[in-house]
């Protein structure tokens, strides 16, 4: 009789699930989740994770037992965790998800040698292995998007494999434990399985047809809202990109918005050290002011699409693409706060932070990154005037301005002044010429 591992870590589903897949084919699996005292110990797995978690391991449980077995569920450190169950139900193979953190790195490294056959899955994290496509004039990676993505486009991917019909899961113990702390955002989105493949069975037969046209009108809310689902896994890139197929303009532009998050983890695959440090130096010298960071932090600047951003994040765990592009963009240029400050806090609030996808993309706007056009900035007023002319995203989320005139509610302190103090709302803590001006400076001279 063999007995397999299906140890499960950011693929937290049993439809088109590779470990599954093939740890199903043994005469007993054992489907197991390590809660990695690393890792809840940390600031990384804020409350906004652990409930999206919890809701996740709970549907999976519930899909496993649909099918015979269950999820077991053990706290500890991973290997040794591992390392149990294989010397006591006599496991021959471990299979595992690939990925590209160094966290991950050291834990595939810990599961060899536990006397137990480890297979690691490439595709079940990623549509397209990390660090399977290369330059062909040399190198280990690419480094910008548009040559990877050619490339990326014309790779074969495998099929979507269906979900186990039984399982058979031995006698253990482990049942998934509640991990919530702490205050999650008040409007957190629900994790697991069943509502990951809702939204993607919504996205696909009415959402994205019009992605291209309105995926940046703020307002509208017209994105597909799976990226947390994407992060847990609890919904397959590789199910997802056939669901949407490429039939529409809309959904090339999704699929292009997907191969963005293979292009990072490509990136940080190859270059492990840029989660903390420069992928390209520009040499600059950081402010630092804890004032400017706070009014950033909290949603005060007096920008009102910058503050309508932050607050976003701060309700729901979540925040627009084009929002996040602009509260980025002012924090690093126009405050010229490192980035790796807006970075930490995305990590405190968003569900659906993953390392590769907000280093690397705090990175492209700071221009330490990938970014073709480094020093580029995102004019605050300008980009409220373009995607939400009406101010109906920053009344949505300020609710201070709710009455203002859309004339004015992008700019208020542009009304008469009688109005401005009337207003719960804060003057612009910067001058957004000079601060133009600085960010060019501070550039220019290194």
């Amino acid at each position: 009789m063999t007995t397999s591992i299906a140890l499960f870590t950011r693929d937290l589903r049993v439809h088109d699930n590779p470990v599954l897949h093939a740890a199903s084919t043994a005469d007993r699996c054992v489907p197991l989740f390590v809660v990695d005292d690393a890792i809840v110990s940390s600031s990384f797995f804020n409350s906004n994770r652990a409930s999206f978690l919890v809701d996740s391991l709970t549907d999976l449980d519930a899909a496993l037992r649909e099918r015979g077995g269950r999820l077991v569920v053990r706290r500890g450190q991973v290997a040794e965790e591992v390392a149990r169950i294989v010397r006591d139900h006599d496991v021959t193979e471990i299979h595992v998800a690939a990925d590209v953190s160094r966290y991950a790195r050291r834990r595939e490294e810990a599961l060899r040698g536990l006397g137990a056959d480890l297979h690691v899955h490439d595709m079940s994290v990623n549509a397209v292995p990390p660090l399977s496509l290369t330059p062909s004039g040399g190198g280990d990676h690419f480094a910008v998007f548009t040559p990877y993505f050619r490339k990326w486009e014309t790779v074969h991917r495998r099929g979507v494999l269906r979900a186990p019909q039984r399982l058979t899961t031995p006698r253990i113990s482990g049942d998934v434990p509640d991990l919530r702390h702490g205050t999650p955002s008040p409007e957190l989105a629900e994790g697991g399985e069943t509502t990951g493949r809702e939204l993607m069975a919504a996205w696909a037969r009415t959402g994205v047809a019009d992605y291209a046209d309105v995926h940046d009108a703020l307002a509208d809310d017209a994105t597909s809202r799976l990226s947390p689902h994407l992060h847990f896994g609890t919904v397959s890139v590789t199910e997802l990109l056939d669901r949407v197929g490429t039939a529409s303009e809309g959904a090339r532009a999704y699929t292009r918005q997907l191969a963005w998050r293979d292009f990072h983890h490509q990136v940080l695959a190859a270059r492990p050290e840029s989660a903390t440090k420069d992928y390209r130096t520009r040499g600059d010298r950081w402010r630092r002011s804890d004032r400017d960071f706070a009014a950033w932090r909290d949603g005060r600047t007096g920008y009102p699409l910058v503050d309508a951003g932050m607050r976003q994040l701060a309700r729901e765990g979540w925040m627009h693409n084009r929002a996040r592009l602009v509260t980025a963009s002012f924090l690093c240029k126009t405050l010229y706060l490192d980035w790796r400050r807006g970075a930490r806090h995305f990590v405190d609030l968003l569900v659906d932070c993953d390392l590769a996808n907000n280093q690397m993309n705090w990175q492209w706007v700071a221009g330490t990154g990938t970014d073709t056009r480094p020093n580029r900035v995102h004019n605050p007023v300008a980009q409220a005037k373009r995607y939400d002319a009406d101010g109906a995203y920053v009344k949505r989320y300020l609710p201070e301005l709710a009455e203002v005139d859309p004339a004015h509610v992008h700019e208020p302190w542009t009304l008469p002044e009688d109005e401005v103090k009337a207003l719960d709302y804060p003057p612009p803590i910067v001058d957004l010429r000079e601060a133009a001006d600085r960010f060019a400076a501070a550039r220019h001279q290194r």
